[in-house]
């Protein structure tokens, strides 16, 4: 008998493993450059995230995040203050999570009805995590590539087809969006309609960029 039910407890443990398994692989997210996703975002804002409440509407709840803001970067014609930050409270719909009164967050999302939904597939980052190169992106050259278009190379051969389109190399080594060029590089607009990588930073003005960061 006793070794039924240290069976059917085996058993229970293997199928509770498998669904948890689903659950956390609910959430799938292609691999985007920052500057695609400040492009393709309607807010963008750094703040820092003061307090949560857990809302009970949908199958797996809302969490509602209170920010405080301290610059937005995009968005002012959606809204002209942001306070709170909407998100999925489960993980395996895509729900993000933010440490309270810790950090001061990068957060990019849409607006839906006044409020602002973000989600894992957004770019969310701890600000203290980006380049500096991320952060001049975020302030003001990822405005000026919003219409080249960052074309991913996931296997060799992969060539650029049109004079508007950078050649996203990330993606080889795996890095993602966590690679050289996400974190070094933005695709910038330049003369006749041509986009080419630009990193605009050389040691010599290092410590310029430094004094003025964003």
């Amino acid at each position: 008998m006793q070794s039924v039910v240290q069976h059917l407890i085996s058993l229970l443990f293997v199928f509770s493993s498998l669904h948890l398994h689903q659950l956390t692989e609910g959430c799938s997210c292609a691999p985007s450059h920052p500057q695609d996703a400040f492009c393709n975002s309607e807010i963008v804002i750094r703040a820092k995230v003061v307090g949560k409440k857990l809302l009970r509407d949908g199958p797996f709840g809302t969490m509602r995040y209170t920010v405080k803001q301290m610059k937005m970067y995009k968005g002012f014609d959606k809204v002209q203050h942001v306070q709170h930050i909407y998100t999925s409270a489960s993980e395996s719909s895509c729900g993000v999570k933010f440490d309270i009164n810790k950090y001061q967050y990068l957060i990019t999302g849409r607006v839906y009805n006044g409020k602002v939904y973000t989600g894992l597939c957004n770019f969310n980052e701890q600000w203290d995590r980006l380049s500096l190169a991320q952060k001049k992106g975020i302030n003001h050259r990822y405005q000026l590539g919003c219409s080249c278009r960052i074309k991913p190379c996931r296997y060799l051969p992969c060539f650029v087809t049109s004079k508007n389109e950078c050649l996203w190399t990330d993606m080889l080594s795996h890095f993602g969006n966590s690679g050289y060029q996400s974190r070094h590089y933005a695709c910038i607009q330049q003369k006749e309609g041509y986009c080419s990588w630009y990193r605009g930073m050389t040691s010599r003005d290092k410590t310029t960029i430094n004094a003025t960061d964003p």
